[in-house]
């Protein structure tokens, strides 16, 4: 009797029948938002590497964008394992593209307002930080120890804010592009009497 994957009835066949749960499980949905999140964790990673092994010390402005990196991250993982629910996968993709289009304001306010002041102390990024406790919990991803304007480095000639800028810019486009893609049909228009 030969063997069956595991919840395959018998004489299934088939490219999906025959394909194991392991390469099934990850046939989802569109893979703009797999790309998303890859790009999103990626940010942070990069800007881990530069703080821990070049010294590169974040400001409030920073570590919030790396919160919003990471949200985007978790939305666009959550559309695409959700990608066969249309409504639930333009649903995600569209609040991760929210949450890109925040991250370029945040990027852009680090850039032009908060690297121009002295502190970053009470700003919108610190209190959320401190209010949500994430400094402490996770110290080694989320403290702040630098002031904006200390942490307002170029990299590779163009300011480090304004690579998280451009990058969030393309997160909001591709996650824009793959809840279009995402969203249900329109119901049918029904004929003229």
């Amino acid at each position: 009797m030969p063997r069956l994957a595991p919840g395959r009835p018998e004489g299934a066949s088939g490219s999906a029948a025959a394909m194991p749960y392991s390469v099934c499980m990850f046939r989802r949905g569109d893979p703009t938002l797999l790309a998303c999140a890859v790009l999103a964790v990626g940010a942070v990673g990069v800007a881990l590497v530069l703080q821990h092994a070049f010294d590169m010390r974040p400001c409030a402005w920073c570590t919030f964008q790396r919160l919003l990196f990471l949200l985007v991250a978790v939305l666009a993982l959550a559309g695409w394992a959700l990608g066969r629910v249309r409504g639930a996968a333009a649903a995600c993709a569209a609040l991760a593209g929210l949450v890109a289009v925040g991250g370029v304001w945040a990027a852009l306010h680090q850039q032009f307002v908060a690297a121009q002041a002295q502190s970053c102390a009470f700003t919108l990024a610190d209190r959320v930080l401190m209010n949500t406790r994430l400094d402490e919990f996770l110290p080694w991803l989320f403290e702040a120890t630098a002031s904006c304007s200390e942490a307002n480095v170029a990299l590779l000639g163009l300011p480090f804010a304004l690579w998280s800028a451009a990058l969030f810019v393309v997160l909001a486009l591709l996650a824009g592009r793959a809840a279009l893609r995402a969203r249900p049909p329109a119901p049918a228009a029904r004929p003229a009497v």
